[in-house]
């Protein structure tokens, strides 16, 4: 039976709502919905990563993560990869799809907190990242070129941030070398509501 064009037009329009519903996460990058293929794309990501990740995208309380909101506190989730923030006086919870280590043995859990943040970062591979491929460049500057997005908040941990990422293919994979990834967009807002000293949990 061949599909009416109303009909998938029905279908698109149902996807984009579906996906604008999850925080507004996923809409930003699909907004625009031209053809059939983006259809295709959807539904196999719908299915790929968020009927897998429904339930983070849940609201979480912040009490069996930690004893205070003190400087606010931020939880992120490896295995759903979503980042929950909440402030201190508890008015403001927020709620991103994230990109997460590659493998196990680059994801690091327990608690930090962030102790500088920084607007046009510049970055550096790790001296681990460059005896795996040599072929990374040692200094890339801020811009659209650079991993680290538009924003990132430096952690107590070394090497490790959250962090923006100019390429959005990477929101909702483990595809970091260690760092917690989120759409620039989201990384700007969670940039202008935490502070050096607010509480991170990564599990």
């Amino acid at each position: 039976m061949t599909e009416k064009k109303s009909d998938r037009m029905s279908r698109r329009s149902f996807n984009t709502t579906l996906l604008a519903g999850l925080g507004g996460a996923f809409a930003s990058p699909l907004a625009a919905l031209e053809n059939d293929q983006d259809v295709i794309e959807i539904e196999e990501a719908l299915s790929e990563t968020t009927k897998r990740n429904t339930s983070s995208f849940a609201s979480k309380s912040w009490q069996p993560y930690f004893s205070n909101r003190k400087n606010g506190v931020i939880l992120v989730d490896t295995t759903s990869r979503a980042l929950h923030y909440w402030s201190e006086d508890g008015n403001t919870y927020k709620l991103y799809p994230t990109s997460v280590p590659a493998t196990e043995d680059l994801t690091k859990r327990g608690r930090t907190r962030i102790v500088r943040k920084v607007e046009g970062p510049e970055w550096r591979p790790t001296p681990a990242m460059k005896r795996r491929d040599p072929d990374w460049p040692d200094y890339v500057g801020p811009g659209e070129d650079n991993p680290l997005g538009t924003h990132a908040l430096y952690l107590s941990w070394q090497y490790y941030r959250i962090h923006g990422t100019n390429d959005t293919r990477k929101i909702g994979r483990r595809s970091s070398n260690g760092c917690i990834g989120l759409y620039n967009e989201h990384i700007q807002e969670l940039f202008g509501l935490t502070k050096a000293g607010t509480q991170v949990l990564l599990i």
